[in-house]
């Protein structure tokens, strides 16, 4: 009889252990969030390990990776190599997609009302501050603009959909480069915040004549106006899975140390000017090598089974022989307390 009891508890212990080994955490981007919660059901399914994701922005994820407080950070702001190495961390590109200028307007359908980088950075700035501006209606003629002032809305959270925002923003508008710049958070000039992709989209969604910035699924999530945008050829270009694709083709990830691309304001015709990737987080050494292997394995079944829910999304999946250098950089740089390979 104490044999048995002795079995059966063994045996609840060995289970509970392979639970919590395969509870994986993560914290970060909320760019990412609706593929990667579509990604970790599919994963679940297949496999019983679940991740538990926290889409509480980049800087805060970036913050929680730091602390050792979740297996995997996520970020659309890469970090530069001396950051990586202080903090024993390596990153690798999860997939990518587009940030898109979102508004609130009676009457003006989805990619119908055309603006520059430049227009719409003056428009953050607060130098335009009505949908009738002249440098508004100039792009737009017969397009019945409202006369109501504009609502800038912004991330009120430390956001890599912010950095991409503005590092566009920097790159074609010199004002803004030198007043407000590019940063997982800025001192806006004017507006209001929301938090999260999905704060953003809500505060656009309820203010008449607002503007705001989005990675695409929110705005077509929530039914939103989303704007064409004039790219680095002079193209003005609507949102979607072919303009991503152009800019993301640019991206030369093999010879840029740490994955540290930045994909905004690519040359191409068809290039869409706000695109860029979400960044995993993790430690090179990692103290549990169970929990980080099976992270490794989330990634690598979504690499190479998730394409299909990536694409509904209008998101870009990594392509395969990027895939092949990343899990070769895993088998390099992260291993478990004694030294060795992890992947």
């Amino acid at each position: 009889m104490l044999k048995k009891s002795f079995l059966i508890a063994l045996s609840s212990l060995v289970v509970v252990s392979s639970a919590f080994a395969a509870d994986m955490t993560g914290a970060g981007s909320t760019f990412v969030y609706p593929i990667a919660s579509k990604w970790a059901e599919a994963y679940k399914k297949n496999t019983g390990n679940g991740l538990n994701y926290q889409a509480i922005g980049s800087g805060g994820g970036i913050n929680q990776i730091k602390a050792n407080t979740v297996d995997l950070g996520a970020s659309d702001m890469p970090l530069k190599r001396d950051e990586l190495s202080k903090n024993g961390l390596m990153q690798f590109p999860v997939i990518m997609g587009g940030v898109v200028a979102v508004a609130n307007l009676d009457g003006v359908k989805p990619g119908q009302l055309k603006l520059t980088g430049k227009v719409l950075a003056d428009i953050y700035l607060g130098k335009i501050t009505k949908w009738v501006a002249p440098e508004i209606t100039a792009l737009n003629p017969g397009v019945k603009l409202p006369a109501e002032g504009i609502t800038v809305v912004y991330r009120a959270d430390g956001s890599g959909t912010s950095f991409l925002f503005t590092d566009y923003l920097s790159k074609v508008n010199g004002d803004f480069k030198s007043k407000v710049g590019s940063g997982t958070t800025v001192k806006w000039p004017t507006g209001v915040g929301g938090k999260g992709n999905e704060g953003v989209a809500s505060n656009v969604k309820q203010i008449k004549g607002a503007i705001g910035y989005v990675e695409f699924a929110y705005a077509k999530k929530n039914d939103l106006v989303y704007l064409q945008l004039q790219n680095h050829d002079g193209q003005f270009i609507q949102p979607n899975d072919s303009t991503f694709k152009s800019a993301a083709a640019g991206a030369d990830w093999e010879k840029t140390p740490g994955f540290a691309v930045v994909s905004t304001d690519q040359p191409g015709k068809n290039s869409w000017p706000i695109t860029g990737a979400t960044f995993a987080l993790m430690h090179t050494t990692q103290a549990d090598a169970v929990k980080a292997k099976e992270v490794l394995k989330f990634f690598d079944w979504s690499y190479k089974n998730g394409g299909q829910m990536a694409a509904e999304l209008d998101y870009i999946p990594m392509p395969m022989e990027v895939v092949k250098v990343i899990e070769t950089a895993w088998k390099n740089q992260l291993k478990d307390g004694s030294g060795n390979a992890i992947w």
